[in-house]
């Protein structure tokens, strides 16, 4: 399968019942033969995107679909069903959470009251435990009436190793987790016999990453380095367009290593935040990917803080 001819191919075409005046739509790609993606936005959480600004996963099985994360809320939740049966014709019998972030799980209860088998890593879900009160005080303000009903739930099939092969469907699906990414226990989904990986937060393209308080921009190199071992034909990575290991690398791994190596030896110098952020406000490289002017000082700001409390 050639990156280029998917690139290229257009948009399939869902025809999907909107709900009122509620028109947002992911665009959806196909990605190999019963493997869809469902792009969202790359900007800021809205109340009209229900908070949909990554991008999922649809897997089209003998005995149903598996979709990969749920979204922030039990309405985004229901949005991202329709979008999955429209592309398969199929239930929704699996969710996979690659994360801890609001739109990868906190779609999770309609999923569950809907008889389908939620499927993390049980580091993943202590992550997500430790931040919902967070995440849902955070959401209130943009999803607003968007958010009636959300509370949060936790997978039913918790894995407590760091890898898992999974046979769903008859497909052959595996969990990877490499190191704390841009939160702690995220996890890859690989499809070994396509070489397609859904990376969640690994992968950020076309738009700036970010650090988050809780991310460790060294160990993040260490999980894009696991992913990167896997040698993907293709990657849907969690922001932005699909794409491909080398673009991949010189937008979210250079800008990692970027901030490892100069934010790290600034904070080991002591020269104080304020400092770091005034030196480094600029990092031509990464000047011309979305988000940089919102994103990229509040980047180095966080990183600074991570490795000045580092032991």
């Amino acid at each position: 399968m050639r990156l280029s001819a998917l690139l290229a191919a257009p948009l399939l075409a869902l025809s999907l019942a909107a709900t009122g005046a509620d028109t947002f739509k992911l665009e959806p790609y196909r990605v190999a033969d019963g493997v869809h993606a469902l792009i969202g936005p790359t900007g800021a959480r809205t109340y009209a995107n229900h908070a949909l600004n990554a991008n999922y996963g649809v897997i089209e099985t003998a005995e149903g679909t598996l979709l990969i994360d749920s979204g922030a809320s039990r309405a985004g939740a229901e949005l991202l069903e329709r979008h999955a049966v429209a592309l398969t014709g199929k239930p929704v019998r699996w969710v996979i959470n690659t994360g801890a972030q609001d739109h990868r799980w906190l779609g999770n209860g309609h999923f569950l009251d809907k008889g389908a088998e939620v499927i993390a890593l049980a580091r993943t879900v202590a992550t997500q435990q430790a931040g919902a009160a967070d995440q849902l005080e955070a959401l209130r303000p943009v999803l607003k009436e968007h958010l009636t009903g959300t509370t949060p739930a936790y997978a039913s099939r918790r894995v407590t190793g760091d890898h898992e092969t999974l046979l769903l469907g008859g497909r052959r699906i595996e969990l990877h987790y490499f190191a704390d990414a841009h939160f702690p226990g995220d996890v890859v989904v690989w499809l070994p016999d396509e070489r397609i990986a859904f990376s969640g937060d690994h992968v950020y393209v076309d738009r700036l990453l970010g650090i988050r308080p809780r991310s460790n921009p060294e160990t993040w190199l260490v999980a894009f380095d696991g992913l990167k071992r896997l040698q993907p034909a293709v990657i849907v990575p969690g922001h932005g367009s699909i794409t491909d290991l080398a673009t991949a690398e010189a937008q979210t791994r250079a800008y990692l290593a970027y901030l490892v190596e100069h934010v790290k030896a600034l904070a080991e110098d002591m020269a104080g935040v304020d400092t770091a952020v005034a030196e480094l406000a600029d990092a031509p490289p990464f000047a011309h990917l979305e988000n940089f002017g919102e994103l990229h000082r509040l980047n180095v700001n966080r990183a600074y803080l991570h490795f000045e409390s580092a032991p």
